[in-house]
């Protein structure tokens, strides 16, 4: 391997990407808006279209390879087992490594280097979307996709946001799969059309500020005004503010219905799952 590629300053290419590949530097605007409004086109399905949705970039092109390389991390084996075979079906694939949590995902990244990381959401130790982080802060120009059981507005806007290029469910025919690989590989971005549009109605949403969310998630845990004062320092008149914006933010009339709604949107979790 050289020792380009090991600093991350080299991305190997796809042999045929219809797109060429990006060698240099990433644009540092807002990769959500990015993916919703590349050059003026939306990505939300049109005319009913349910197919994945792709931003192709002009970029210059790379120097040619044999094989894309991936890397899969997920904290279920079976699962890793059978994206293996799916993958190395393809004859235009090879799979380099495997992690079973985020700390492994981010040292089996740095010693492979992979053209493709595929990340699964929820993983122990680190999950997924902090993986993506600590994997972008150590090679801006490295490709991420997710791949995941959950789509909720949350866990989409903050992989794309984070800097995910994929975002593919484990409910996805095998072709998805490959198809998602090579775009990543590519330097496109891909994600299927419903997630596209669950991705648009998260950006309209009103944002929470950090207090509303630490609110939120003592409202979910079952305290009361008073308690969550008291785990504040703040007053329970401050609370009931707070509440108050809480409620319009998520369009609920209530505490009950508000927390379904956080739920529903990914923006708490009732519980803390093994894996996604």
């Amino acid at each position: 391997m050289s020792t380009n590629q090991k600093t991350g300053a080299w991305r190997s290419p796809a042999r045929r990407c219809s797109t060429p590949i990006h060698t240099e530097s990433r644009s540092t605007a807002d990769p959500v808006q990015e993916i919703l409004q590349s050059k003026g086109r939306s990505l939300l399905p049109l005319n009913g279209s349910s197919g994945p949705l792709t931003v192709e970039r002009d970029e210059p092109k790379a120097i040619d390879r044999e094989a894309w390389s991936v890397l899969i991390a997920d904290d279920h084996p079976v699962v890793r087992e059978g994206l293996v075979t799916l993958i190395e079906r393809q004859p235009d694939m090879r799979v380099v490594a495997q992690a079973s949590n985020g700390r492994e995902a981010l040292e089996q990244f740095l010693a492979h280097r992979p053209d493709v990381t595929l990340l699964d959401v929820r993983m122990s130790i680190m999950d997924g979307i902090d993986t993506l982080t600590s994997i972008r802060e150590k090679d801006p120009l490295a490709r991420v996709a997710i791949i995941t059981s959950y789509q909720s507005e949350e866990d989409i806007y903050r992989a794309l946001r984070a800097g995910a290029q994929g975002y593919i469910l484990k409910d996805a025919e095998p072709g998805e799969l490959a198809q998602c690989i090579r775009a990543v590989a590519c330097g496109r971005t891909w994600i299927p059309a419903q997630v596209g549009a669950k991705l648009a109605k998260r950006v309209a949403d009103q944002e929470l500020t950090p207090r509303e969310t630490d609110v939120l998630d003592l409202v979910a845990a079952g305290k009361s005004n008073k308690e969550i004062g008291v785990a504040f320092g703040i007053s329970e008149a401050t609370v009931k503010v707070h509440m108050t914006h809480l409620l319009e933010k998520l369009k609920v009339g209530g505490r009950t219905e508000a927390i379904n709604v956080a739920v529903k949107r990914g923006l708490v979790r009732l519980d803390v799952p093994a894996a996604a």
